[in-house]
């Protein structure tokens, strides 16, 4: 009798599944492929992104998380899901209109929602934050409204978000990071963990319904204590230079190109850097997986090419 996940359960449904800013979704298909798990991915675009999710054994489905319909066919049999989607004008229409279509249609066992760290520190007037984080914050009270089996997934600022690809740009070509953030401490985590994360709890969501795990780094440290950990990784003298906020904004962060709505909440992230806002420190990756978050030494060391010319 074959017993392996496969043979008895229903398969998995991965939106955002062809990945952008760090590939959660890309790695948790891979990930529960290796396990066993049947799983569906869900992607915007039939790509070589799409064709390298279906070398893993993966079914991939081309749709839009906007359309109902789209979401009603992707959906269609799976017992457990992933919602995640890349920064997005469209977040707030796409997150809704899914968690209305598996409340009608679906029979879930467990809806994984991909929020953010900084929505726990919002609440129904608050003005200040980015236009994704208010999107983020209404899903997240949707869900909560819908009754289905939601478990939250709250990860702080990411290794391969935008503001980090300053860093990486900085250091490369002159040796420094080159930040607005004075004394302020922060704590990223790597996408590669968060998606660990992800898999664990569809891979086994028992005791996890209804629980919302917030994710960190290892450790809360100022930008000081940053430029040494990537220079210890590097095996050269990383320093730190602080510019006003403004001048950043205007120069390396606009020279991303980064659309409107990106812009404003990157933006608005490093004001909120700046306020100490992100000087946070959980131990739910470990709770998880049973193991802490990877250093910012450790993503250097595997991703060394970021920081060289």
């Amino acid at each position: 009798m074959d017993s392996s996940p496969e043979a008895g359960m229903r398969p998995i449904l991965v939106t955002g599944a062809a990945g952008s800013v760090g590939a959660v979704g890309r790695t948790v298909v891979q990930g529960l492929r290796r396990r066993g798990f049947q799983v569906r991915a869900l992607v915007r675009q039939d790509d070589d992104r799409a064709q390298a999710l279906r070398a893993t054994g993966a079914e991939v489905v081309v749709g839009d998380l906007t359309h109902a319909r789209d979401v009603a066919d992707a959906l269609d049999g799976c017992g457990r899901m992933y919602f995640g989607m890349a920064v997005s004008a469209q977040y707030l229409l796409a997150a809704v209109t899914t968690a209305a279509v598996a409340r009608t249609y679906g029979r879930l066992e467990a809806f994984v929602n991909m929020s953010q760290l900084t929505v726990s520190e919002m609440d129904a007037t608050s003005g200040s934050d980015s236009h994704q984080h208010r999107q983020q914050w209404l899903v997240e009270q949707v869900l909560g409204w819908s009754g289905l089996p939601v478990v939250q997934v709250r990860p702080t600022v990411f290794m391969e978000n935008p503001l980090f690809q300053t860093v990486f740009a900085s250091v490369a070509k002159d040796g420094v990071i080159r930040w607005p953030f004075g004394e302020a401490r922060t704590s990223p985590i790597a996408a590669g963990d968060v998606a660990a994360v992800v898999e664990e709890i569809l891979a086994d969501p028992a005791g996890r319904i209804g629980r919302t795990y917030e994710l960190t780094g290892p450790r809360s440290q100022d930008v000081t204590a940053l430029a040494a950990e990537i220079s210890d990784a590097l095996h050269r003298t990383v320093g730190y230079t602080d510019v006003p906020l403004q001048e950043w904004l205007d120069n390396d962060l606009a020279a991303l190109g980064l659309p409107a709505h990106v812009l404003q909440h990157i933006s608005t992230m490093a004001r909120l850097h700046v306020a100490g806002r992100y000087d946070r420190q959980t131990d739910g990756m470990a709770e998880i997986t049973g193991r802490p978050a990877e250093g910012v030494s450790g993503f250097v060391r595997k991703n060394p090419g970021l920081f060289t010319r």
